[in-house]
């Protein structure tokens, strides 16, 4: 590899680190300064931020080989994407911005819940904490395992060395800046991000002599490439429960604490419209760019006659070839950035529950704010370190795991955030019941087999449609046969009612 995309690898490396230094300096001492912000994040870094931490390398890896593979089939998946977001900002975004403050000043998911139904047993904070800690922490274990081999492909480093270049990077800038790092170089990585998108399926259309050109060149090698209703790769047509189980990836997004934490951070409601904008319009057309990336580069990889041993590859492989090398090391730092930008969003998240919901609510309870915020900084340490042991054995069930994690979160907490913010006869029975009912779905769904063949039941539809839906079902239920007694959590519902429509009526 040449000098330049080593140049441009550096200096990404320097801006992380310099935007981490950056926060250290400007951040509030105290807990919510650092695990939230302050509150007090623009509409541009919040929108910018919550999508570069949401696609991770998915985007820019998995997008493209799924197309590259399926075909135009893939896009349901996308289509299910934007639509999920885009409910999530219009519906839970700026209820969970004045509900969290208005309970409590909640800065972290399980802390919402706990104050949101005045959960005196605790046991809310406590099974929100469990599922935040176990899969935040394969999560990131998935991302440093990415880190490591796009070095090791890339770089011709050791697989080793580039986990704890990827994981050294992060944990330092998050480290030191904490929320306010992330998020900034989180926007940084999604103006990174964009670019790449719209950069490397534009040349690759250049290159093939326009857009008709390269139609025809799918349709010849196959013209299933090109429909929404046939898997390519298999020649097979998608089931009506096959698109719905691509299309269900939305249902995930209300349940994605590192998503979501971002509407609690932003420094007002009135900047929720602009945020909305701003992150929808990146999301479409990185999604779209991702997409295209995948199926003209089958194209041009045909044309040229090159072999590609990894599907999800296209991406590295186009702007290896395609571009300079200084552009190509501007290109590689954006799969950097979405793995970076993910993993450092987990590991906040991760610690921000080990500090608040475990070390503040039980261990100390008297714990002061500067203390709360050096336990957050030892607790992204330690939860690093966690990842890379998992990491470095390469264990191939880990990253499975990790892949119906998005299923997990989006079943057990999905269903309680929304109605807990739209529904006030909602009670902490019905929280409780809701929160496990849907985990237990879920790994009922892709671990218990159901033939000799070891298949499961998501061989048949997503598990994220029966667990939103059994999540959703034993919220309702219990909440209407076992009605709190107590109308403190009602009034708290009413106190938020009244300002929510206080703040949308300006």
């Amino acid at each position: 590899m040449e000098i330049g995309t080593y140049v441009s690898l550096a200096i990404y490396f320097i801006a992380m680190l310099a935007i981490g230094l950056y926060a250290f300096k400007t951040n509030e001492d105290s807990a919510s300064g650092y695990l939230l912000g302050g509150r007090k994040l623009s509409a541009p870094v919040v929108a910018l931020s919550a999508g570069a931490s949401d696609m991770s390398g998915w985007m820019l890896m998995g997008v493209p080989g799924a197309m590259y593979l399926s075909g135009a089939s893939s896009l349901w998946i996308v289509f299910g994407l934007i639509l999920g977001a885009w409910i999530n900002y219009l519906v839970v975004a700026p209820r969970l911005r004045v509900f969290t403050e208005v309970a409590d000043d909640s800065i972290t998911l399980p802390d919402y819940f706990e104050n949101r139904f005045l959960d005196k047993s605790r046991m809310l904070r406590v099974i929100g904490s469990i599922v935040i800690i176990l899969f935040f922490t394969l999560y990131t274990s998935a991302g440093v395992v990415s880190g490591g081999k796009l070095f090791e492909s890339s770089f011709g480093l050791s697989y080793e060395m580039g986990i704890y270049i990827t994981a050294g990077v992060v944990v330092t800038y998050t480290f030191f800046g904490g929320f306010t790092a992330v998020s900034l170089t989180d926007f940084i990585q999604g103006i990174i991000m964009f670019i790449a998108l719209i950069l490397v399926p534009s040349v690759v259309l250049f290159e093939l002599g326009g857009i008709n050109s390269t139609l025809n060149s799918l349709q010849t090698i196959n013209p299933e490439l090109l429909s929404l209703m046939t898997d390519a790769n298999t020649g097979k047509a998608l089931s009506i429960i096959g698109i719905i189980s691509l299309f269900s990836w939305g249902l995930g997004y209300f349940g994605q604490p590192h998503i979501i934490v971002r509407f609690m951070a932003i420094k007002g409601v009135e900047a929720l419209p602009a945020a909305r904008r701003i992150g929808m319009s990146w999301m479409i057309i990185s999604l779209m760019g991702a997409a295209m990336t995948g199926i003209f580069g089958l194209a041009y990889v045909n044309a040229n006659n090159i072999a590609l041993d990894d599907h999800e590859t296209i991406f590295l492989v186009l702007s290896q070839l395609l571009f300079n090398p200084i552009i190509g090391g501007f290109l590689l730092a954006a799969i950097l950035a979405a793995i970076m930008s993910t993993i450092s969003s987990q590991l906040l998240v991760t610690s921000s529950s080990l500090t608040r919901d475990v070390y503040a609510s039980f261990l100390n309870t008297k714990a002061s704010e500067s203390q709360q915020v050096l336990v957050g900084r030892i607790c992204v340490i330690v939860v690093a370190i966690a990842a890379i042991i998992l990491a470095l054995g390469e264990n191939k069930t880990i990253l499975s795991l990790v892949s119906n994690a998005w299923a997990g979160f989006g079943a057990a907490f999905g269903p309680l955030v929304l109605l807990s913010l739209t529904w006030g006869k909602m009670t902490k029975n019905g929280a409780l019941a809701g929160m496990v009912a849907g985990t237990v779905t879920v790994l009922v769904w892709i671990f218990v087999p159901i033939d000799e063949q070891g298949a499961t039941l998501s061989s048949i539809i997503y598990e994220i449609i029966p667990g939103f839906l059994v999540s959703a079902a034993a919220i309702v239920i219990t909440s209407l046969a076992m009605p709190d007694k107590n109308t403190e959590a009602s009034d708290l519902f009413a106190r938020f009612i009244a300002k929510f429509d206080a703040l949308h009526q300006r």
